[in-house]
């Protein structure tokens, strides 16, 4: 991305409120009221803390040069971590490449790895069934990736040197797409996007900067699977995410 074009979305983030509200280890924070946890949510460990995308180094080879087809193949031969050893393939991630909508998972399951393709099984198709709900669909102005291209052990969720050995391979499928928004599914993608850790509850309802980009956080569709009494929430999320779309589409419009 440009350095103009850079300056045209900080000045519509901050024209709409939502300039970036994370901050960066290290940095002194207001005190905050704990949040009440969320029984059933995905979480990951708090030591160590994940490292946001942009301070990782590549697994190998200049990934940060690389086109779709030369980032696929080094994925697809991608021995950065243990992950490989028990993988049948590696799940790169499937959509439009060009897709104003970046949707982020955290890793890939048994049928994800059985069939080389994102958010295949029931969780899936639940998530098919919220993107239809919002008048998208899988393909069609909307890319799906993981935090991490290989199955973890019996769906555990990925460990802290998994998810930064893969962090340099999303973060050029985000400089290669340049989304306008970005939807973390669960705690293992929001912590991991934003480089810090924080409860789905605190997270929720609010507009996240991730390297620039309006980033938005609701439930994985594996957890409402197991509680369908947050449906309703993340519902509301969605709702969210399209009046969010639909200002950032506004602002670029008065931009142009």
């Amino acid at each position: 991305m440009t350095e103009a074009a850079d300056r045209r979305r900080e000045e519509m983030l901050r024209e709409m409120g939502i300039s970036p509200i994370w901050r960066l280890r290290g940095a002194p924070a207001a005190a905050e009221a704990p949040a009440a946890p969320v029984t059933g949510t995905t979480l990951v460990a708090a030591e160590p803390q994940p490292q946001p995308m942009a301070a990782v180094i590549a697994p190998r080879g200049d990934v940060a040069g690389m086109d779709w087809p030369a980032l696929q193949s080094c994925v697809a031969d991608c021995t950065a971590c243990g992950l490989h050893k028990g993988r049948n393939k590696t799940v790169f991630g499937v959509g439009d490449q060009q897709a104003d909508w970046l949707i982020v998972g955290e890793g890939p399951g048994a049928d994800e790895d059985a069939q080389g393709e994102p958010f295949v099984g029931q969780a899936g198709r639940l998530l098919d069934n919220m993107l239809a709900a919002i008048k998208l669909k899988r393909g069609a102005n909307v890319y799906i990736a993981n935090i991490v291209k290989c199955r973890p052990p019996g769906n555990r969720n990925p460990q802290a040197d998994e998810a930064q050995a893969c962090a340099p391979y999303l973060k050029r499928q985000i400089e290669l797409i340049q989304p306008k928004l970005i939807i973390a599914l669960g705690k293992v993608a929001a912590v991991n996007l934003l480089g810090r850790d924080a409860s789905i509850a605190s997270l929720r309802g609010a507009v996240h900067d991730c390297r620039g980009i309006p980033l938005i956080v609701t439930y994985h569709p594996a957890y409402l699977l197991r509680t369908l009494s947050d449906k309703a929430k993340a519902w509301e999320d969605l709702c969210f995410a399209v009046t969010t779309m639909q200002a950032l589409q506004s602002a670029q419009s008065a931009a142009t």
